[in-house]
């Protein structure tokens, strides 16, 4: 499942590969981009957002979107197109993460995932917090003089910038102080043309301070697909779907296995909302720490140590189940 990545999925490929998590010799593999996503290149199909959509929907008049829409989306892609009738597991990272919750539960027939599936969520709670850090960088862009309530015809720059500066803070534990060291490049949010090698950008990240280099990153999004995304993620909350709000309920009549793992420096979603969602799962959730100075970073895959931990324990995750 897609996280807030844009522009492509090129994030989603560090799970995926022989020996790994997601062998594809093993497992019949479909990668979902969230609505809202603004993929950019031919390669792909584009996902329906406020960057490729036609007047009158275009832009700052695009509709909201929920995780119930990408999901049930996804649902009928799944069934009525592949013909897929039974889900191993749905595994992602973040706002992936969050959709893997979604799936346990988001359908009208009760649970989509039933108790011979599972879900794996990695550094995400069920539902964002009304405390969560998300209004912080949405108002830097949402104030900013070229951002022009979204009718901007250039990018806007000084809003874009302001909201990578903002947001730059929140993605790294506290401990994270040696900028130019090899983690802290693979970890930058600029991909490669190249899977697995650095671009241009992170060669030189040691030149450019973190919150420049979280600049850069966003400049290559559109501004109302980025909004748009906040908007599922800090709308998203799985109590609403079925349980009128009520998450202990809900994540109590969760039917299918689930493997929860946050990050304990991760200042997005501390691994303290996680531990009371499993408490409610009646033995159906397994609760793993990730062990890491990297904060949210840590799921993306740009760290080893944290990657290899990650893929150790989906892998046991599934012998497991």
């Amino acid at each position: 499942m897609n996280f807030l990545q844009g522009k492509g999925l090129l994030g989603q490929d560090y799970m995926i590969g022989p020996d790994m998590a997601l062998d594809p010799s093993k497992y019949f593999i479909v990668t979902f981009a969230l609505f809202c996503n603004g993929e950019a290149s031919p390669d792909w199909q584009q996902s329906s957002s406020p960057s490729n959509t036609p007047a009158p929907y275009n832009g700052p008049y695009f509709p909201s979107v929920s995780y119930e829409d990408n999901i049930r989306a996804q649902y009928t892609l799944l069934t009525k197109v592949l013909g897929i009738k039974e889900v191993f597991c749905v595994i992602g990272f973040s706002m992936g993460g969050q959709q893997a919750y979604y799936w346990s539960m988001s359908r009208s027939d009760a649970n989509a995932l039933p108790d011979s599936s599972a879900f794996a969520g990695l550094l995400v709670p069920a539902t964002t917090t009304p405390g969560n850090f998300l209004e912080g960088p949405k108002a830097a862009l949402l104030a900013s003089k070229d951002f022009d309530n979204g009718h901007y015809k250039s990018v806007p720059q000084v809003g874009i910038r302001a909201f990578g500066r903002v947001y730059s803070a929140w993605a790294y534990g506290q401990a994270v102080i040696c900028f130019s060291s090899p983690l802290w490049k693979r970890s930058l949010p600029i991909y490669s043309v190249v899977p697995g090698e650095l671009s241009p950008l992170q060669r030189n990240a040691s030149s450019f301070a973190p919150s420049q280099i979280w600049e850069f990153g966003f400049l290559s999004w559109d501004a109302n697909d980025l909004l748009a995304l906040m908007h599922t993620w800090q709308t998203g909350d799985v109590s609403t779907v079925q349980d009128g709000g009520d998450l202990g309920k809900c994540l109590t009549n969760i039917k299918a296995k689930g493997l929860i793992m946050p990050c304990k420096t991760d200042l997005y979603f501390p691994p303290e909302d996680n531990d009371l969602e499993v408490q409610y799962m009646k033995g159906k959730g397994k609760f793993v720490v990730i062990d890491s100075i990297w904060g949210h970073m840590a799921g993306g895959g740009s760290n080893e140590s944290d990657h290899k931990f990650i893929q150790d324990e989906v892998k046991r995750f599934f012998e497991e189940k």
